[in-house]
């Protein structure tokens, strides 16, 4: 049974003191201390890795986020920001001596300017309701990822989020406009806005991917999109993942971008299909679901276009969606893909690297082998279409070993995505699950370079510490003097 080492006196006398100031900041329900109530925010997404936080601060306004950071810096204590805990790279895990601050309250969307084409929402909004928001009027937010449901808009901004429609519409990065934030010495800034573009620095776009190292958003205004005339999926099954992969290429190559790409593998189209019942084949050994929008006559044309490079490619089916309530029904087995091998396997790990197109059949390939090698089972689900990949590795945390064997199988696939001239992440971030690998594609010079930026945002280095970076530098003589951090970023997490 595990157990928690028992705070000394004067851990618990701060502890007290900090909890008593923050009262003082965010009265009534603001403040959560007692290890009960935290357990909620003893981690995120990353579920491997556990840690209960100093205590958690719950603030609902600008200035009372303002007032926390302006606290913790003049006393130098830790921060963690936390949106709605789904990240899936641990960049939400709390620190044991550092404040959680949780922007859950901040879930109002401020304007909705159609004549600007753009939304201003606060950071808990969820990514979904953004899109529910507008869409009577025939507008939507276009970055989808597959936790769209639970994820808010400043986690997005945090972890630059993607989802089955980037390929066409862009990342986080391309939609959006302009974000307010408070700076850890409490100061707020805006960064863009309603207009297109900005004079100076782009800071937005450093802010954005920024993964809570550098500021806390409290206001994002995106680029809402009209709805395209028309939108049709098409669901094309393929006896091999080369061949879809070959398939994938060829359409790219032909000068047409799909709305969506997502392709799929056996494992993954049939625990999709067991839990929604989309209507997948489940005779082939991979799918693509190729989603083609705009005018009528255009989208015709490319559904003709992408049914003969499929059948050059070897397909075995093909199926277009014949109404929108189908075309809902194939993208929902997409997008319930993770939690439907969740149904499959007791425990997973959700992997994310990115890739050259060109080289997706030799990653599957390799990806295969050291499946084979590790003893564990893969299922692949990824965007096809910009070479995102995101493999999921099934274990069980019960056996001795498996979530050793798992992370050392994860480790080895963003390796192999580095060597053949990808990176280590596409949309879930760093955080500490790909920190320690980040010397596989930056060298320290590189690293010690992107700390710098770090410290003009973070002198005291209290924003989201041990995220990232897997060696840890003092601002005041970043280059010379480092403390080398350990295999785990807090020696006393406990890792189930």
């Amino acid at each position: 049974m595990l157990t928690m080492p028992v705070p000394d006196e004067n851990t618990l006398a701060r502890r007290r003191e900090i909890v008593t100031a923050l009262r003082q900041i965010v009265a009534g329900e603001g403040v959560i201390e007692t290890p009960a109530e935290m357990r909620a925010y003893e981690t995120d997404g990353l579920t491997a890795y556990r840690q209960m936080p100093l205590a958690v601060v719950l603030p609902s306004t600008t200035a009372e986020v303002s007032a926390v950071l302006e606290y913790a810096h003049r006393e130098k204590i830790k921060i963690v920001p936390r949106g709605a805990g789904t990240s899936l790279s641990g960049g939400a895990l709390p620190l044991a001596d550092g404040i959680l601050l949780g922007m859950g309250k901040f879930n109002r969307v401020l304007e909705i300017d159609y004549a600007n084409r753009c939304a201003v929402v606060q950071p808990g909004v969820t990514n979904l309701a953004i899109t529910k928001a507008v869409e009577s009027k025939g507008f939507y937010y276009a970055p989808d990822p597959s936790s769209q449901i639970a994820c808010t808009i400043g986690g997005n901004v945090a972890e630059n989020s993607g989802g089955v429609h980037c390929l066409k519409y862009g990342l986080t990065a391309n939609n959006v406009l302009g974000i307010e934030m408070v700076l850890i010495t409490g100061e707020v800034i805006r960064l863009g806005g309603k207009h297109l573009d900005s004079e100076g620095y782009d800071l937005l776009g450093v802010m954005t991917g920024s993964e809570g190292l550098l500021g806390v958003v409290t206001e994002v205004t995106v680029r809402i999109l009209q709805k395209p005339e028309t939108a049709r999926a098409v669901l094309v099954g393929f006896p091999s993942s080369e061949q879809a992969g070959q398939c994938v290429a060829d359409i790219i190559s032909a000068g047409i971008i799909p709305g969506g790409m997502e392709m799929m593998d056996r494992p993954a189209i049939h625990a999709a299909e067991d839990f929604v019942n989309a209507g997948y084949p489940r005779d082939v050994e991979a799918l693509l679901i190729v989603e083609l929008d705009g005018h009528k006559v255009e989208v015709d044309h490319l559904i003709e276009a992408v049914s003969a490079i499929a059948a050059k490619n070897g397909s075995t089916t093909l199926r277009v969606s014949q109404s929108e309530a189908e075309r809902l029904l194939f993208w929902a087995g997409r997008k319930a893909a993770f939690p439907a091998v969740g149904r499959i396997s007791p425990d997973y790990l959700c992997m994310d690297g990115t890739i050259p197109r060109k080289c997706l059949p030799e990653v599957l390939a390799g990806m295969e082998e050291l499946s084979k090698f590790y003893g564990l089972r893969v299922a692949n689900v990824f965007h096809a279409g910009d070479g995102n990949l995101h493999p999921l590795i099934l274990y069980d945390a019960n056996q001795a070993d498996e979530l050793d064997r798992a992370e050392r199988f994860g480790a080895d696939i963003l390796k192999l995505c580095v060597r053949v001239g990808g990176v280590l992440t596409g949309e879930h971030g760093v955080g500490i699950e790909k920190r320690d690998l980040m010397p596989e594609m930056f060298s320290e010079i590189d690293l010690a370079q992107q700390q710098r930026l770090k410290c003009a945002f973070d002198d005291e280095g209290l924003l989201n510490p041990g995220k990232v970076f897997p060696t840890l530098h003092r601002c005041a003589e970043l280059g010379r003097m480092h403390v080398k951090a350990g295999a785990l970023p807090f020696p006393d997490i406990p890792r189930f």
